[in-house]
């Protein structure tokens, strides 16, 4: 098992029919065991006419790469020893990939088909798949392909999107797994819990599967439905931990976009994957709910709750997310100019996702490389620190933490608006010579913009040292 296995991950999907402008939307919060798990953001260049073969760092998989792939983007972990780790990204032919939800299946279906010691595992899966794939669809057939030949190593869920559709994959066993299309009018959440409930196998338009499934849970009994074929019920499970560390996240998020779903309770052991939301999803509401903490609920570990509410159960954002990121598949714009890949470094709560079109050949040295030692010119070091600062005096700072993720936020929608309007004039190169170019500038805004605020509140902080002291006069 990878030394990330105990990690633990939020995924949020939306089709374009649920969202407010017809983007498709994947996003989620990578989290890790440790507080401080350093990530850059790259672009990874197309290659032609490779000869050569892919072995992880992590446990020896040993993959022959295809000769040809597209150029991509992605979020390498700096640490490379475990693998490449590089997680999400759009490639050049606007599909998009985050690689992986952990989810855990039951001891019953790993008895009959357990993990594969060195099969393909979360560190692998970004790298072998997304530059490889013209469609959301295909991403899902083209890793279903590598997991029958090399089997699994871990239970994964993997979302993809294009412009048309979003698709959710979860990889349950060493060989066996399922896929669902998203309705363009819903939305899902995934929280560390197999996710997917029933499959049609008659509808291999909305269904995906791997071969064989279907006589695997027969051969072995494993359906405990009279009357449905219900993967979560069939190959996931119902625990103390599922009930406290997994489904109040898919609660809180579902109270928000659903809230017709309020009878619902943290613990529901079989809340809906898919719901159709009350109204349209913004980016910004995606944002929040990564960003949350059972906000304006007595669950809230930063709330006014008893220390038993506070901490019974586990929040979407942590101070051990290494990143967070929102893949924005546009319909309103030319597709050349359509993905944008919001980009998070800190803990999401605190910090702003910072707007990146995906047609480009270079990132911000600041996103790019990674010091030996901690540097604010550096994206990922300025984020921690600011979210370190913030937190420390929370009911001091939030008011102006908030200010601040509200007016970047109102500036990269301006800032979007004229991007396009130039780019709608360009195309090719030319076009991507130029978002590159507006990339190198919307993240020279959002760190000058991070820079003041962490130094505004760091000079305001020293007023609440408790080394202070101001003499009685009466004494």
């Amino acid at each position: 098992m990878s030394r990330f296995r105990n990690s633990a991950c939020t995924s949020i999907m939306v089709g374009k029919g649920a969202s407010l402008d017809g983007s498709t939307f994947i996003s989620r919060n990578e989290d890790r065991v440790v507080a401080i798990e350093p990530k850059r953001f790259l672009v990874q260049p197309a290659v032609h006419d490779r000869h050569e073969t892919y072995v992880s760092a992590y446990n020896k998989l040993t993959v022959p790469l295809p000769e040809d792939g597209m150029r991509y983007t992605a979020t390498p972990s700096v640490d490379q020893s475990a693998g490449p780790n590089e997680e999400d990204g759009f490639n050049s032919a606007n599909v998009g990939e985050s690689a992986t939800e952990s989810v855990y299946a039951n001891d019953r279906v790993l008895a009959y088909d357990p993990f594969v010691k060195n099969g393909l595992a979360e560190d692998s899966m970004t790298t072998l798949v997304l530059p490889y794939i013209h469609s959301a669809r295909e991403g899902v057939e083209r890793l279903g392909k590598l997991v029958a030949k090399y089997g699994s190593a871990e239970g994964n869920g993997v979302q993809f999107n294009d412009q048309d559709e979003v698709w959710y994959m979860e990889i349950a066993t060493g060989h066996h797994w399922v896929a669902v299309r998203i309705p363009d009018n819903c939305y899902a959440v995934a929280a560390n819990q197999i996710a997917i409930e029933q499959i049609d196998f008659n509808d291999p338009d909305n269904y995906m599967w791997s071969d064989g499934i279907q006589e695997f849970v027969d051969a072995h009994q494993l359906n405990p439905d009279n009357n449905q074929w219900n993967f979560r019920h069939i190959f996931g499970t119902n625990t103390k931990l599922d009930h406290h560390y997994n489904t109040p996240r898919v609660w809180f998020a579902q109270r928000y976009l659903s809230p017709v779903a309020a009878d619902q309770t943290p613990e529901s052991p079989d809340m809906p994957f898919i719901r159709k939301p009350e109204r349209k999803i913004a980016v910004e509401d995606i944002q929040y709910l990564l960003k949350s903490h059972f906000n304006e609920t007595k669950y809230d570990p930063l709330g006014d709750g008893s220390e038993h509410d506070k901490k019974v159960y586990r929040p979407i954002a942590l101070s051990r997310t290494a990143q967070s990121h929102i893949l924005q598949m546009r319909n309103n714009v030319k597709p050349e100019q359509a993905a944008i890949q919001w980009v998070e470094f800190g803990l999401p709560s605190f910090c702003a996702y910072t707007p990146f079109f995906a047609n480009a050949d270079d990132t911000d040295v600041s996103y790019r490389k990674f010091p030996a030692k901690m540097k604010l010119k550096n994206a990922y070091w300025l984020n921690e620190a600011l979210a370190m600062v913030v937190e420390s005096h929370y009911s001091e700072f939030y008011d102006q933490d908030e200010t601040f993720q509200k007016d970047l936020n109102e500036w990269a929608r301006r800032k979007i608006v004229a991007v396009d309007a130039k780019a709608s004039q360009l195309s090719g190169t030319k076009l991507t010579t130029y978002l590159t170019g507006q990339n190198h500038k919307i993240a020279k805004h959002y760190n000058k913009k991070t820079k003041r605020l962490l130094f505004d509140l760091m000079t305001q902080g020293t007023e609440f040292s408790k080394l202070t002291f101001k003499m009685d006069p009466n004494l």
